[in-house]
């Protein structure tokens, strides 16, 4: 068994993920998942468009999480013993600095959607050539999303980290690299690595050579000896050792063995693994280190499109604006509605990622009426989701030149069938939804179980489980999709849908 700590098990393997922490444990052989636990991290908003989270509050949450979930086994009448190993996963370019002699963090973690770094980033756009963003040449675009902007901040104003670089006790890294730095010791011996997936994220990373770039250091003055290990995806880290905090104490030796960013974690878990080499996007995509799996295996690539605000679109409408009271009411709501009626919705709450990537892009609904109400509303927000992801899937058959025949879904709003049906419908292909939508964890697991002298999980494309799933299929034609919308579904006919196009979006970045 391998336990992804997103936080996530199985011998079963286990996983770790942020906004929440959770410990997912899955079955070696089946991919079942046995046993899970969450728990809710706190973000905070110190200034308009910053956000951090409190690093030693993450790392609570990761070992209650696995001491719950060890609970749980023992209810089952499962031996924790049977946990052979334990992957993480987490959110990519959320950034941290900490002090490697105390083992506490010098600032909080600045979390991925933080805007603060904006006029760093315009400043850098304006002296690079032609203010072409794509310049460096990392596979991402120069933008407040990635670490290395974070990480120039934090050297900047923390007086603390500033103190630490010159003592040489500073120590950075993404999510990945202090959890599992806190699992294998801390300041005593603990590990400090990041994977492939991660560094990828950093703006600091060579995806060619697969190492740090002193170039790119030097231009992003970041001092090279703060930077993890890079490790592959799927490997001994090192073992996790007893803590105050596990008061079971139950998982001590088992090996740390396999680290991926989320979106990766995701591909492994919905079994991708025809490898691919590095395409340079030129429609607004990301070039990125989907997983090496194994320190000899070679690296494979993946074009990505972020997206900043999707989920997130629904708590939005639930706590700012109170229009639903949970989650799951959104669609009932929408279905309600049946159509958005012409109202448009763009939660650009931290300006435009992929394929855009303008910070400065601020949401927008418009379109309203008279008529207009939350229902009409619920349904927009669902919509905005949808188109997203259609400029996406727009730009990835730009660049890849391969036509993609379906779209393979999982998370938390995969459980919206509504949604589910609307995205077929906007992209006009089948949209597949595993059963067990929890295929992050599930692909942390993975890279833990498989990994050389744990090798509980085989990752032969023979020998993987057979993981159910559901298909949507689209239920009007391509050209209906591109018509406006006309109002709810008639008897004779289907619901004609908006589609949000890129003359759409562009009159959203100058402002409308």
């Amino acid at each position: 068994r391998t336990c992804k700590l997103h936080a996530e098990r199985s011998r079963e393997s286990r996983d770790v993920n942020q906004g929440s922490s959770r410990c997912k444990v899955f079955n070696a052989k089946t991919a079942e998942l046995i046993c899970h636990h969450q728990v809710e991290i706190n973000q905070s908003f110190p200034k308009e468009g910053w956000v951090e989270e409190d690093p030693r509050e993450i790392m609570q949450s990761v070992y209650e999480c696995m001491e719950r979930t060890c609970e749980k086994l023992c209810q089952l009448n499962i031996s924790v013993s049977n946990i052979k190993a334990v992957g993480v996963t987490n959110q990519r370019e959320t950034t941290l600095v900490w002090d490697k002699e105390t083992g506490e963090p010098l600032y909080n973690a600045i979390v991925w959607l933080d805007l603060r770094t904006q006029s760093t980033v315009e400043r850098l756009i304006n002296k690079a050539p032609g203010r072409n963003k794509n310049h460096l040449k990392t596979g991402l675009p120069i933008s407040t999303y990635f670490s290395a902007v974070k990480l120039r901040w934090l050297l900047d104003n923390v007086d603390e980290i500033q103190e630490a670089m010159l003592d040489g006790r500073a120590m950075f890294g993404t999510v990945d690299s202090w959890i599992i730095w806190c699992l294998t010791g801390g300041r005593n011996g603990g590990v400090h690595c990041t994977d492939v997936s991660n560094a990828s994220r950093t703006m600091l990373f060579n995806i060619h050579s697969m190492d740090w770039d002193p170039e790119l250091c030097r231009y992003f003055d970041v001092p090279m000896e703060i930077l993890p290990k890079v490790r592959s995806s799927s490997e001994i880290y090192g073992c996790m050792v007893s803590a105050d905090k596990l008061k079971s104490g139950s998982l001590a030796g088992v090996p740390i063995s396999g680290c991926l960013g989320d979106q990766s974690a995701a591909l492994v878990g919905q079994m991708c693994f025809k490898e691919g080499q590095p395409v340079m996007s030129e429609h607004g995509l990301l070039t990125t280190v989907a997983y090496k799996m194994g320190k000899d295996e070679p690296a494979c690539y993946a074009l990505e499109g972020s997206v900043a605000i999707a989920g997130a679109v629904v708590r939005w409408l639930k706590d700012n604006m109170g229009i639903v009271q949970s989650s799951s009411e959104i669609e009932k709501l929408a279905a309600a509605a049946g159509s958005s009626y012409g109202c448009y919705f763009v939660p650009a709450f931290s300006g435009l990622y992929a394929p855009y990537w303008e910070p400065s892009a601020r949401g927008i609904i418009c379109g309203l009426t008279q008529f207009t109400n939350r229902n009409h509303l619920a349904f927009a927000a669902l919509e905005a989701v949808c188109f997203q992801t259609r400029e996406i899937l727009d730009a990835m058959n730009q660049d890849s030149g391969v036509p993609l025949t379906q779209l393979q879904v999982d998370g938390g709003m995969t459980s919206n069938r509504l949604l589910m049906q609307l995205q077929a419908d906007i992209l006009c292909m089948p949209v597949v939804r595993p059963t067990m939508s929890e295929t992050t964890a599930l692909g942390a697991a993975m890279a833990a179980g498989a990994a050389e002298g744990v090798q509980v999980w085989t990752l032969s494309p023979d020998q993987l489980p057979h993981v159910t799933s559901e298909k949507y299929e689209p239920q009007i034609n391509s050209d209906d999709s591109r018509s406006p919308a006309s109002g709810p579904r008639s008897e004779s006919g289907p619901r004609l849908h908006p589609i949000w196009t890129q003359t759409y979006s562009q009159k959203i970045i100058r402002g409308f």
